[in-house]
C-alpha cells in the first residue's frame, strides 16, 4: 500500500506514542456524562451543574500557544472549544504530555477523552477548562478539511469535502467534515418514528417478512437472483413484500405493516437506488377512498413531527401536504396535460400516439407500459403538490381489485409530489380466479420479452383460494418521502451508502513509468521510495523539494551514482 506524506507522519507518531507506553486504541471504556450540545444549551443557566464534566470527541482544529492552547472537539452533536494548560495536565516535573504528546503527536481527526470544567472566556465563548485527557483513538488519516479564509469582509470556504462521488463512498468522512449532512438521517430516522406510531397507535402489527423468495412478486421490476446451495435452487431478493403481507391478512390480522428493504435490478439515477426502503401497509376490510384519507391523515402528520408545519420547502417549490390533496384519474390527468384522450386507444394507437409525442417505445411494451410511459413522460414532471393519481386500466394492476363502477379500470392510486411517485396503493384483489387469470396475462408480457412482467406465485393463489377479506393496501417510498422532507435534490443524499460503481484503484508509479519520464536507472529506487500515490503525483511534484529529497536519500540508500541537477529534475516531471 502507497502511502502519502501525512500518512507516513501519522504512522511515525503512532509508533512514537507507543514508546511512551501510551496506548493509542485503548480497551477499557471512557465515562461521559455530558454532550456539547447540553453543554451548549444549559451551561449560562445551569453554571454549577458544569463544574466537573467528562467529554469525549474529535479534534478539528489546533491552536498551540507555548504552555496554554485551544483546541476544538467535535462530539455527535456540535463542536466546542477546550481549552489545555500545561501546568494543569502536567501538575508534576514531567511535561511530556503536553510538551510532546499534546502538542507534537496529536493530529486533526485524533479521537480524546476530556475531564474538566465549563468556563466562559474573556470573548464570551463557552470553553471547556480541561484538567485530565486521554488519548481514545489515533486516526493514520488526514481529515479533508476545509479552509475558512476571510476575504475583503467576506468569508470564503476552500478545500471543502463537497465531491459527492467522494461523499458518497466515504460517507465517514462525509460525517466528519459536514456535520449538517447528519440532520438529513436524523430527520429520516424521525419520519420513520412518526410513520410507525401512527400505524402501531391504530392498533396495526408490525412483521417481518422473507427477504429471500422463491418467486419475486408483488410488483413489476426486475429481480436480483442468488442460489441456495443447501436446497439447490434459485433464490430472488425480494422486489415487494405485499403477496406476504397480504397472506397475513388470509391468516386473520386486520392490520400488518412492514418497513421493508426491497431490492430491483434496474436503472439508477436521482431517484432510484436498487436498494431502497418502503413501508407497505394492509388493513382488512377497507378500500382505496379509506387508504386516501388515510395516507393524507399520516403524511401530514409526518410533515407536523418533523417541520412543525404542513409546509416544506423543496428546492424552489413550497410543498403543503394539509389535507385534502388534489384527486385526478389517471386518463383525466393525460387529457389535461397532453390534450390527448387515451381512455380508449388499443394497443397499437398508444403505441403510435407515444411515438408522436417524443416517446421512446419498443415492441415488448404491451398498454399497462405504453400508459405509464405517456404519464411518466407528460404528466408526472408537472405534479408537485401532493396529488392522488386514481383509477388505473387493469392491464397496469395486476394485483388491484375491479374498479366497482368503470369497467376496464381498477381501484388504484398513486401519490405524486415534486413531480415523482412517492406511493402506490390498491383496493386489493382477492377474488383468486381473476387473480389467477392477470398473472397469466403478465406471463405472455413476459414471453414478449418483458422483463419486469410478474411471476405466477402458486401458494399466494392457494392463500387467496382460502379466503382473503376485502383489503386496502399501500407501499411508501421512504427514501423519495426523505429527499422531499428534507430538501434533498438526488436519493443518494438520504442513503447513508448509495450504491456505487466499482472503485478505481489507484496505481503506483512503477520502474517503467519513471524511466519513460527519463528518470536514470540508478536513482529510480530512490522515487519509489518517495511517497507518491500516483505517476500524476510525481509529475505534479515541486522541482526543487524532489530535489532537496533526492539528496536526502542519496546519503540514505548509499547511491554512489552523480548527482542530477536541478534541470534533470525539472526534465523528469516535465
Amino acid at each position: 500500500m502507497q502511502l502519502s506524506e501525512q500518512e507516513v507522519v501519522r504512522r511515525g507518531k503512532l509508533e512514537q506514542l507507543r514508546s511512551l507506553g501510551i496506548d493509542p486504541y485503548p480497551a477499557e471504556s471512557f465515562e461521559v456524562n455530558a454532550s456539547i450540545r447540553d453543554i451548549q444549551e444549559n451551561y449560562e443557566r445551569s453554571k454549577t451543574d458544569y463544574k466537573n464534566i467528562s467529554i469525549a470527541g474529535r479534534i478539528m482544529n489546533f491552536r498551540i500557544m507555548g504552555s496554554a492552547s485551544f483546541a476544538e472537539l467535535q462530539d455527535a452533536t456540535g463542536r466546542m472549544q477546550v481549552y489545555i494548560r500545561r501546568d494543569d495536565i502536567c501538575p508534576g516535573e514531567d511535561k511530556t504530555l503536553y510538551n510532546t504528546v499534546f502538542r507534537r503527536l496529536l493530529d486533526i481527526g485524533d479521537i480524546i477523552g476530556v475531564h474538566g470544567y465549563v468556563f466562559t472566556t474573556q470573548t464570551g465563548e463557552i470553553t471547556i477548562h480541561v484538567t485530565e485527557f486521554k488519548l481514545l483513538t489515533k486516526a493514520l488519516r488526514p481529515l479533508p478539511m476545509p479552509r475558512v479564509v476571510e476575504e475583503n469582509g467576506e468569508t470564503k470556504v476552500f478545500d471543502a469535502f463537497t465531491d459527492p462521488e467522494l461523499r458518497y463512498r466515504q460517507r465517514y468522512v462525509d460525517l466528519i467534515v459536514n456535520p449538517d449532512k447528519r440532520d438529513i438521517f436524523l430527520k429520516r430516522s424521525q419520519l420513520v418514528n412518526s410513520m410507525r406510531t401512527f400505524l402501531t397507535n391504530r392498533g396495526y402489527l408490525e412483521v417481518e417478512t422473507p427477504i429471500l423468495q422463491p418467486i419475486h412478486g408483488g410488483a413489476t421490476a426486475r429481480p436480483f437472483s442468488t442460489h441456495h446451495n443447501t436446497l439447490d435452487m434459485p433464490l430472488y431478493l425480494r422486489i415487494a413484500n405485499e403477496l406476504y403481507l397480504k397472506r397475513l391478512i388470509v391468516g386473520g390480522f386486520d392490520g400488518v405493516f412492514e418497513f421493508a428493504k426491497d431490492f430491483r435490478n434496474e436503472g439508477m439515477d436521482r431517484t432510484h437506488n436498487p436498494e431502497f426502503t418502503q413501508v407497505e401497509f394492509y388493513v382488512a376490510y377497507k378500500d382505496y377512498q379509506w387508504m386516501m384519507d388515510t395516507t393524507e391523515e399520516m403524511l401530514e402528520k409526518v410533515a407536523m413531527d418533523l417541520h412543525g408545519k404542513t409546509q416544506v420547502q423543496v428546492g424552489e417549490n413550497t410543498i403543503d401536504f394539509q389535507r385534502p390533496w388534489k384527486r385526478l384519474t389517471l386518463f383525466g390527468a393525460i387529457q389535461e396535460y397532453t390534450g390527448i384522450d387515451v381512455s380508449a386507444m388499443t394497443e397499437d394507437q398508444l403505441r403510435e400516439t407515444a411515438q408522436s409525442i417524443g416517446i421512446e417505445v419498443d415492441s415488448s411494451m404491451g398498454k399497462a407500459k405504453l400508459i405509464d410511459e405517456i404519464f411518466g413522460e407528460k404528466v408526472e414532471p408537472n405534479l408537485i403538490q401532493p396529488t392522488f393519481i386514481t383509477d388505473y386500466p387493469v392491464e397496469m394492476s395486476p394485483l388491484t381489485k375491479k374498479h366497482r363502477s368503470k369497467p376496464g379500470l381498477v381501484e388504484r392510486f398513486e401519490a405524486i409530489c415534486n413531480g415523482k411517485e412517492i406511493c402506490n396503493a390498491y383496493s386489493e384483489l382477492n377474488d383468486p380466479l381473476d387473480q389467477r387469470e392477470r398473472f397469466e396475462d403478465q406471463l405472455r408480457l413476459a414471453e414478449r420479452g418483458d422483463e419486469e412482467a410478474m411471476a405466477l406465485d402458486e401458494d399466494f393463489l392457494r392463500a387467496l383460494e382460502y379466503g382473503m377479506p376485502p383489503t386496502a393496501g399501500i407501499g411508501i417510498g421512504i427514501d423519495r418521502l426523505t429527499m422531499i422532507m428534507t430538501n434533498q435534490p438526488t436519493i443518494q443524499e438520504v442513503l447513508f451508502f448509495p450504491q456505487m460503481r466499482p472503485e478505481q484503484k489507484i496505481a503506483a508509479p512503477t520502474d517503467k513509468d519513471y524511466r519513460t519520464a527519463g528518470v536514470p536507472e540508478e536513482w529510480i529506487p530512490a522515487l519509489l521510495k518517495m511517497p507518491f500515490t500516483t505517476f500524476n503525483d510525481f509529475k505534479a511534484a515541486n522541482p526543487n523539494k524532489l530535489f532537496n529529497d533526492l539528496g536526502g536519500l542519496r546519503k540514505k540508500l548509499k547511491i554512489e551514482a552523480k548527482m542530477p541537477t536541478l534541470d534533470d529534475v525539472k526534465s523528469w516531471i516535465g
